[in-house]
């Protein structure tokens, strides 16, 4: 049993908290959120991600995990520094790495006996060995070892991927601190999980490569599927052709809006901006966020070609507000940049999320668009309806009841979650993406 300390309780953090708790550490996790901090020591957890909650009260009974906003106690206590804090993207593209800042001052300042230091934040290039550097020069002292271990945990899965995970990616330069991050993981060691031994720049390069190459395969099928539109092709059958060849593997293969989220966004521009850092030409990522920008635009396309140009007036139904499904998450969701450009234009929009609504307020206020308790609700007296999140929920919807309550028949199926043929039947007039 080791004593950790997780920096951060946001999305990463937490997750990562009540996981290491749950294999047996003692943790202490942290955050300046003094509100947070008193909800998760009663174990409620401030977003939606399914079977964290159950997790977090398990661990919490065991007195294993405590929620704090002393930063300083938990380093001091804390064997094992886990970094956990958002690198967000600037204006300009480059990663904000303001919060890790603070957090490796706090740790100078509070290097009391020997600790490992493990990164956790998504960082770009070279920024280990900045951490390892400033706490070196700042506390006097190299009593403490620095660890790079990105992460990989998808919104609506990160309970099971924190478990039962492809691989743990481990940069270090310290064999003593590998051999703790062993013993730290050793649970996964007994499910034979891949492990990845390599030095800082390959883990941080890994993270970053990993991602931009999963939006990329989002783009390219999107674009793709515009192809299919303009060709008379179905983009679901070539999406499981391609799948079905194991170079390619089917996942990710499914057109849309555009990718949105905490990381894909940031994560390609950060990789873009690495690129200019050291002079490498990364035109395929500056293309893929441009291209992904696009799709987003072509969404509200789709719906003026059947509604009419001007949509000053009109009443758009919007199902699902979140970047996917199974998260509370609206972070770059494509529904911002359609709403936006809708309301815009004049377009009147009612709204529903069975778990985003009450982020997204904070975007649209409730004076902005109308958020209402059901789907049904949403759609009565609309004269178009876009499905923009793939919820469970919205694929089984009773359709008959949707054309009784809308003024109009037009429906923009963002994800393909429908049947066309189905809705067609009934007098709709339908758009997918790619079919």
């Amino acid at each position: 049993m080791r004593k950790l300390a997780v920096i951060g309780s946001g999305y990463v953090g937490l997750v990562s908290a009540i996981g290491l708790a749950d294999f047996g550490n003692m943790v202490e996790c942290v955050d300046i959120d003094s509100n947070k901090i008193e909800e998760l020591n009663k174990g409620k957890v401030p977003f939606y991600e399914p079977g964290l909650q159950d997790y977090l009260m398990k661990n919490i009974k065991a007195e294993r995990i405590h929620f704090s906003t002393n930063i300083n106690e938990a380093i001091k206590n804390g064997e094992i520094v886990f970094i956990c804090v958002g690198t967000p993207s600037k204006d300009s593209g480059e990663v904000d790495l303001s919060q890790v800042d603070d957090v490796v001052n706090a740790i100078a300042n509070n290097l009391n006996s020997y600790k490992v230091i493990v990164t956790k934040s998504t960082v770009p290039v070279g920024t280990n060995r900045w951490i390892k550097s400033l706490i070196t020069e700042k506390s006097k002292n190299d009593n403490f070892d620095v660890i790079s271990n990105p992460e990989f945990l998808r919104e609506g899965k990160a309970v099971q991927d924190f478990f039962h995970p492809d691989r743990i990616v481990i940069g270090y330069d310290s064999e003593q601190a590998k051999e703790i991050m062993k013993e730290i993981y050793r649970p996964l060691y007994l499910i034979e999980t891949p492990f990845v031994f390599c030095n800082f720049e390959t883990a941080e390069l890994i993270k970053y490569a990993s991602n931009a190459f999963l939006a990329t395969k989002i783009t390219f099928i999107n674009q793709i599927a515009n192809l299919c539109e303009a060709a008379g092709a179905d983009i679901t059958q070539v999406a499981k052709g391609m799948g079905m060849d194991g170079r390619i593997g089917s996942k990710f293969l499914h057109p849309g809006p555009g990718y949105g989220g905490s990381c894909f966004p940031k994560d390609t521009k950060g990789l873009l901006e690495t690129g200019n850092k050291y002079n490498v030409d990364l035109s395929l990522v500056r293309e893929v966020i441009n291209a992904n920008e696009n799709q987003k635009i072509r969404m509200v396309d789709k719906l003026k070609k059947l509604i009419g140009e001007d949509i000053k007036g009109k009443v758009i139904a919007i199902l699902g507000l979140a970047f996917k499904a199974e998260t509370d998450d609206v972070r770059e969701s494509p529904a911002i940049v359609i709403i936006d450009k809708l309301i815009k234009e004049g377009a009147i929009i009612k709204a529903h999320d069975p778990k985003a609504m009450n982020q997204m307020k904070k975007i649209f206020p409730e004076n902005v668009i109308t958020y209402c308790d059901s789907e049904y609700d949403a759609v009565k007296d609309a004269d178009a309806l876009m499905i923009l999140t793939e919820w469970n929920q919205y694929r089984n919807l009773d359709l008959n009841m949707i054309k009784s309550l809308m003024r109009g028949n037009v429906i923009i199926d963002c994800r393909n979650i429908l049947d066309p043929e189905s809705v067609k039947s009934l007098g709709f007039s339908y758009k997918g993406v790619g079919r």
